[in-house]
């Protein structure tokens, strides 16, 4: 395995809310200088929930994304407040944006997007044995809370509203476990 560059210089370049973009110099281990760009998140993390209503129906919510101006079906998620794990945020956030909590929770593993540029880990968590229970959010509209077979997960990859790589992942990577629990 190679040596990880040096960090030179880390400056920060521009801040928002939730986004601090850093330029960061590296010197890499055959003596070449760069300078990259990359974008910092909440030093918490974030989370992302698959709410399991049954073995095969997931709770999807409609949620309007920003990023690509339309409204995406994906799963809840939400930032990881400080002091709070992973577990209680992904407990809080489903209580949120679907109305209900989980007597259950699992973490799976933890994802990365375009992690060439983005400094953000995701913690994935299935939640099941749901039962109703809704707290106030910070969201602007109430979400639509879509319950969806996993049986007929490839019909929603062609649904152009669910694109979100997160999403797509953490949906394969349970209907598999599930299966295999089954099994």
């Amino acid at each position: 395995m190679r040596d990880k560059p040096q960090i030179l210089k880390t400056e920060t370049i521009a801040r928002t809310r939730i986004f601090n973009i850093e330029q960061v110099q590296l010197r890499f281990s055959n003596g070449i200088e760069v300078e990259y760009e990359r974008v910092r998140a909440s030093p918490n993390g974030s989370v992302l929930i698959i709410p399991m209503l049954d073995d095969d129906t997931v709770l999807l919510i409609r949620e309007y994304a920003v990023g690509v101006e339309r409204y995406e079906l994906t799963l809840p998620k939400g930032l990881i407040e400080k002091g709070e794990s992973p577990l209680e945020a992904a407990n809080r956030e489903i209580m949120e944006e679907v109305g209900y909590a989980a007597r259950s929770l699992e973490h799976l593993t933890a994802l990365t997007l375009a992690p060439g540029y983005l400094g953000s880990t995701t913690q994935v968590v299935l939640a099941q044995d749901l039962y109703p229970h809704r707290c106030a959010g910070d969201e602007p509209e109430e979400m639509e809370v879509v319950p969806w077979s996993l049986r007929h997960l490839d019909g929603l990859l062609q649904d152009e509203a669910c694109s979100e790589a997160r999403t797509i992942a953490a949906l394969y990577m349970v209907r598999d476990r599930l299966a295999t629990r089954r099994a």
